[in-house]
């Protein structure tokens, strides 16, 4: 594979039972290249070991005066030097693609995984850890994988010397080749210290860097209540535990580098004491002397590596971690219910049609529909949302969404996002123009223009024109800032929810999609939405009377589970819960109401003011609408 080739059309099923059977998996993922590395960097690394030879040979030659023995000693030396050259440029080039393309795989793994979790992901691992994974994470897993060839032909390389000195001269030979197994693992007991010690200063940078993002983004806020001080005040404590801890792993990794100097520097004069012994006592040539310091000298080189790796190894490992915890994560539920119909895996046939129904909160969308969901819990509303679209929120559940009995858990990722699409309550835009943001997959049945005039989006027009400085040009050419920052709340919205309804998918899920407009622009939207969607499935997580009231169905959920459904009109006059949503009563005006209606048994304490979320029995019976819906009594 080379960095030409990139990205990889599948880059395959990760091992993500542990971060090292990541690393693993990379390694024989990426062999070819592997093995390219390993045999330049043998190239490379014989190269250097073989260069005290040819000095020995040339000094002894100077030594004996032979002009013949000292221009073939040249001539080796010379070709060494051109092996050397060729083996470095070629290592380099081989590794530097190993740690591209290692990178690069991690960093498509995660983006696979991004695309099929959507915001499931977030809500499971926090995003600033996927964007450090996809970046600087991925940059020393490749470090690892570049570094593994290199230290495998160093190992050899060190095998070789040590080998090849005890055969040419026994009596330094060997003590080379005990002495080059102590300073290969020399500094492993100290290691695991020193990559604590470098995890704590890592978290401590990443603390900081978070409350600095946060004093940034609410940096206004802090100046009207004057907080800048003692935010100001908690910044400097955290920068200077950073300080504190990037000393502390920088003292560490000091010490690790000083024996890395020190030991070989104490062989080396072991090597030179023992051998000019030697040398004087007759007992060996001063060629060989000159060869076995050489050989002992150019050692570093490959011992280099040995550190490298080490190093490597401990700063990928907790990388790899991470990575496969994100990894592991998976879209699909362990199982779909039995009773879901078997759909076929080709993406490209006709879209599911029927109902859509969720079997575990109860809730039932009618094909063609526009139903909405009124829940008292933002929160919960967003989960629903989320599992509406085939993404459940947990795994304690096999019961999959069922859309025309077919399961959304079981479908391929492309056929289901084609058929059922969810837009959040806080939709992100991407910088570009509005031509760009609306250049979605869809079905050609919606164009721009009316999913623009549906949204209302005729002021976010002219703010994007004005922000652009030329009121003349085509409004689709406008450029979109990032995130749409010169934008407000609500025509960012208001544009997320046109881009929606131009992939006009079979069934469009949209929760709280006028929260952030005025009640006349609501309104407007609601019934955009309304004329555009007509004869599609669309549901709707809300608790807006205008909207409502436009709404074909309304499914009132409470603590989970859908307790009543009927018309806006039909629930307020008969559902106390709906009426409390909706209406935002007061707790005493519901203890009020219920107490002329004879109601005993109704405990409104943990109801909210905005939310009307209640707990506790109710005494009055389900509503009509609830029985035809299929409700009971456990239900409620």
């Amino acid at each position: 594979m080379q960095i030409r080739d990139l990205p990889y059309l599948d880059p395959g099923d990760p091992d993500v039972r542990s971060g090292t059977r990541l690393l693993i998996w990379l390694g024989r993922r990426q062999w070819r290249g592997q093995l390219a590395g390993l045999g330049w960097a043998l190239v490379n690394q014989l190269g250097v070991a073989a260069l005290p030879l040819g000095v020995g040979l040339a000094v002894q030659a100077v030594v004996d005066g032979s002009g013949t023995r000292l221009a073939y000693a040249s001539g080796l030396l010379l070709l060494l030097g051109v092996v050397i050259a060729l083996g470095d440029t070629m290592v380099h080039r081989a590794t530097i693609t190993n740690w591209t393309t290692a990178a690069a795989r991690i960093q498509q793994l995660l983006s696979r995984s991004t695309a099929e979790l959507g915001s499931l992901l977030t809500r499971r691992v926090p995003a600033g850890e996927v964007v450090a994974i996809s970046t600087a994470d991925a940059e020393k897993i490749g470090w690892f994988v570049e570094a593994l060839s290199r230290f495998a032909a160093a190992a050899i390389a060190l095998l070789a010397i040590g080998t090849g000195l005890t055969l040419y001269q026994p009596s330094l030979g060997i003590i080379v080749a005990i002495g080059l197994p102590v300073l290969a693992v020399a500094v492993l007991p100290l290691l695991p210290i020193a990559t604590r010690r470098a995890d704590h200063q890592r978290e401590k940078a990443g603390y900081a860097t978070e409350l600095a993002a946060d004093t940034v983004a609410g940096l206004r806020v802090l100046r009207g209540i004057g907080g800048e001080d003692l935010f100001l005040s908690r910044y400097r404590r955290a920068s200077q535990d950073v300080r504190g801890a990037s000393v502390r792993s920088a003292s560490m990794w000091a010490l690790i580098s000083a024996i890395q100097v020190l030991l070989p520097g104490a062989l080396l004069l072991t090597v030179v004491v023992y051998g000019a012994q030697l040398a004087l006592d007759g007992h060996i040539a001063v060629g060989e002397l000159i060869t076995v310091y050489s050989a002992v000298l150019l050692t570093a080189h490959p011992l280099r590596n040995f550190a490298e790796m080490a190093m490597a190894y401990s700063y990928s490992k907790p990388s790899a971690e991470r990575a496969a915890r994100v990894l592991a994560l998976r879209r699909t539920v362990d199982a779909a219910p039995a009773s879901a119909a078997p759909v076929e895996s080709d993406p490209s046939e006709r879209p599911l049609g029927g109902d859509l129904h969720d079997p575990v909160s109860g809730i039932l969308a009618a094909e063609g529909l526009l139903t909405a969901v009124v829940c008292g819990d933002p929160d919960l509303a967003g989960r629903l949302a989320e599992r509406l679209g085939g993404h459940p929120a947990t795994d304690d559940t096999n019961d999959s969404v069922l859309l025309g009995g077919a399961a959304l858990d079981g479908l391929p990722l492309l056929r289901a996002r084609t058929n059922v699409l969810v837009q959040d309550k806080e939709p992100v835009l991407l910088s570009g123009t509005l031509r760009e943001l609306l250049d979605v997959p869809s079905s050609g049945r919606v164009s721009a223009a009316a999913a623009l005039e549906a949204a209302h989006c005729a002021d976010a027009l002219a703010a994007l024109a004005l922000a652009g400085g030329d009121t003349g040009e085509d409004p689709m050419e406008a450029r979109i800032t990032e995130r749409g920052r010169s934008l407000s709340g609500g025509q960012r919205q208001r544009l997320a929810l046109a881009r929606s309804l131009v992939a006009d998918p079979e069934v469009l899920v949209l929760d709280e999609p006028t929260s952030a407009v005025d009640s006349h622009t609501e309104s407007r939207v609601a019934a955009g939405i309304k004329r555009l969607r007509a004869g599609r499935t669309t549901v709707v997580f809300a608790s807006s009377p205008l909207l409502l009231d436009l709404a074909d169905r309304v499914v009132l959920v409470d603590e989970g589970q859908a307790v009543a459904c009927g018309t806006h009109r039909e629930l307020l006059r008969s559902e106390p819960r709906y009426r409390a949503v909706v209406t935002r009563e007061t707790q005493d005006e519901i203890e009020q109401r219920l107490a002329a209606m004879g109601t005993d048994g109704f405990t409104a304490a943990a109801m909210k003011k905005r939310t009307g979320k209640i707990r506790g029995p109710l005494d009055t019976g389900p509503s009509p609408q609830h029985r035809a819906y299929g409700g009971n009594e456990e239900s409620r």
